[in-house]
């Protein structure tokens, strides 16, 4: 945040950068800014707020090239770029002796100039030898090494010829400035004995002591073992030839760094214009779903209100039907009974009908006795009179005419009184009030079957409304699944929605009573093995610590508290972990009682609940919203 303000004054469009970088960078030259402290390091003079003003050459050029590359504002990439140019142009004979100040110790007074063997090595002398079995031997480089364990080298090689150890040793730095700083403490340290390179020429009676100094030129160019190492393995540079080769290294690193950089940027530039069209797709897509949302929502509930009003009027309709047919039933049960009398009255009819013909008989009967009489009458004047025979013979025939015709005229009578109280019967059932109630009922059971085809059509109705219900749950589930599957990869730290896993312990719920019981030291793993046991004995289908109990009617499983395992976990760890093994059992029987193993579930953290999916998809929209705001 400090860098933010460094000195921007104004805003400049970035086809005025190079102007304003070419003032700024004359501005550096003639002295208008400070860049080179007193002490030798080095400042940025554009920006004042940052807490750190004591730059190595290499850093503020660094610092200069970095944010000039950036994607800051016009302004502030000017000035730094001016300054980079300042540093690379006009500095650069600094650069070294900026290295020298920062890494030479304050006491060294050595040439600018002077060459250093490189990688930085140092010497050591006056190794006490011995001689054993025709060869002299003395300390080994790692022994040796031990002793200068303080000055950090990297190997100590001992030089041998073929006489054995020669008495010599050369000391192996890093290749860095840090190298620098341990190979001049090192040389510093024998000077300030007494058993540096100057005391070694200059002593006679050496002693036992070793001598100790830095590889220069005359050590590289010596014509012994101790030269023939150092021309084998280094080269003699200044300080100044080493410091502006790191510098160059620098210098194309930064630029390579400022390269990446910038082709990062347009990397970055391009994600940010995909992100901003996938977000606002998204936001289109949110608002297209909420709309079909509600909808949908909208066209459930008309259906539902559709279905409870002609549902209301199917009843009402019944109910009327219900009642005409009751007062049609009372209507029948009074023909009926107007039908019972007709048919009283018609066997009083009928008893009356065959009275009359036996009377009838009864006259036949007579007529017959007359005409058998008349005709032994008749027999007998014929046998007394048979000479009148031929006489009387045509008025017998007519006589014998007259009584057939009238049997006959007797038994037509007998047959139309038949006739008529068979016409009387048929009248009294066939009549005009039978006709009338027989179209009542016919049109009652038009009406009835209409009903009914009305009732199946509801019905069809309603299996309609149940598929769409099922569909409409269907795509619930699936879009609770989706998003359970979404906060898996988001995470839940902190969040009031969030996946809880049903049926899984957690080792933390374990760790305050384990550092009770077994101290800090222990509890975390013996948490760790409590809780993976007990999840394993949640896991077992054998175990199943649950009693069946009827409350209102109603059976349900509770949690059988003197179980053997549970009054054990109980009296191990107390009521607080038996609480949590006892949820976590009650959350397995009730989410996977069969499979045995925890579920993930959308669950409201704050209020330690089931999510519904509506909470779930609030909570995205929300913490989307304010991602997009922090962005």
């Amino acid at each position: 945040m400090e860098m933010d303000r460094c000195s921007e004054e104004f805003e400049i469009s970035d086809s005025d950068i190079p102007d304003y970088e070419e003032k700024l960078y004359r501005h550096l030259q003639q002295g208008h800014f400070i860049v080179r402290n007193t002490n030798g390091t080095f400042r940025c003079p554009f920006c004042p707020g940052k807490k750190k003003q004591d730059y190595a050459y290499n850093e503020l050029l660094q610092h200069a090239t970095g944010i000039g590359a950036s994607n800051r504002n016009g302004n502030v990439k000017a000035k730094h770029r001016a300054l980079a140019k300042y540093l690379n142009e006009d500095m650069v004979d600094h650069a070294a002796s900026s290295q020298a100040v920062v890494l030479q110790p304050k006491s060294s007074k050595r040439k600018a100039n002077e060459q250093y063997v490189f990688p930085w090595m140092g010497i050591i002398v006056n190794v006490q030898t011995e001689y054993k079995n025709g060869q002299y031997v003395g300390e080994s480089g790692n022994r040796l090494k031990e002793q200068l364990s303080r000055f950090h080298p990297l190997k100590v090689f001992s030089l041998w010829n073929f006489r054995g150890h020669t008495g010599n040793a050369i000391v192996d730095f890093s290749k860095d400035w840090n190298g620098f700083r341990d190979a001049m403490a090192f040389e510093n340290h024998f000077e300030a004995e007494h058993y540096g390179e100057k005391n070694w020429l200059e002593n006679k009676d050496r002693g036992s002591e070793i001598y100790g100094w830095m590889a220069r030129a005359d050590d590289y160019n010596n014509p012994g073992p101790i030269g023939d190492h150092l021309r084998k393995n280094g080269d003699l540079k200044t300080v100044d030839d080493i410091a502006n080769e790191e510098s160059r290294k620098t210098n194309s690193l930064v630029a390579n760094l400022a390269s990446e950089i910038e082709v990062k940027n347009k990397l970055l530039l391009e994600s940010e214009c995909k992100n901003t069209e996938t977000t606002l797709s998204l936001d289109k897509m949110m608002e297209e779903r909420d709309s079909l949302v509600h909808i949908y929502n909208e066209e459930i509930k008309k259906m539902q209100q559709l279905a409870r009003d002609h549902s209301r009027k199917i009843i009402v309709e019944n109910e009327k039907l219900r009642s005409e047919l009751d007062s049609k039933r009372q209507e029948l049960e009074v023909g009926r009974k107007q039908l019972d009398e007709l048919v009283a009255k018609n066997d009083t009819d009928k008893r009356k009908l065959d009275a009359d013909k036996k009377k009838n008989e009864m006259k036949n009967s007579s007529l017959e006795l007359a005409t058998m009489s008349k005709k032994k009458a008749d027999e007998e004047v014929l046998r007394l009179l048979e000479v009148h025979q031929k006489e009387k013979e045509t008025a017998v025939n007519k006589i014998l005419h007259l009584e057939r015709q009238l049997d006959q005229k007797q038994k037509l009578e007998l047959e139309i009184q038949q006739m008529q109280g068979q016409l009387k019967i048929m009248k009294h059932i066939e009549g005009e009030d039978d006709a009338a109630m027989k179209k009542k009922i016919d049109d009652m059971t038009e009406q009835l079957r209409e009903k009914v085809e009305e009732m199946e059509g509801l019905e069809d109705l309603n299996q309609t409304l149940i598929v769409k219900e099922r569909q409409s749950n269907d795509e619930l589930q699936d879009a609770r699944k989706e998003l359970i599957n979404g906060l898996k990869d988001i995470g839940t730290v902190r969040a009031t929605i969030g996946i809880k896993r049903m049926g899984e312990l957690d080792m933390k719920q374990f760790l305050p009573i384990c550092k009770q019981k077994f101290g800090k030291d222990e509890a975390e793993s013996s948490s760790a093995l409590y809780c993976s046991h007990w999840q394993d004995e949640l896991r077992k289908p054998s175990w199943h610590p649950f009693k069946v109990i009827t409350t209102e009617g109603i059976c349900k499983e509770i949690i059988q508290e003197d179980d053997e395992k549970l009054q054990v976990l109980k009296e191990d760890l107390g009521e607080e972990i038996f609480n949590v093994v006892t949820t976590a059992l009650l959350e397995m029987n009730e989410y996977n009682p069969s499979g045995r193993y925890p579920i993930p579930e959308l669950w409201n953290f704050k209020e330690n609940k089931k999510a519904k999916l509506q909470e779930g998809i609030q909570y995205i929209l929300k913490q989307w919203k304010t991602h997009k705001r922090k962005r």
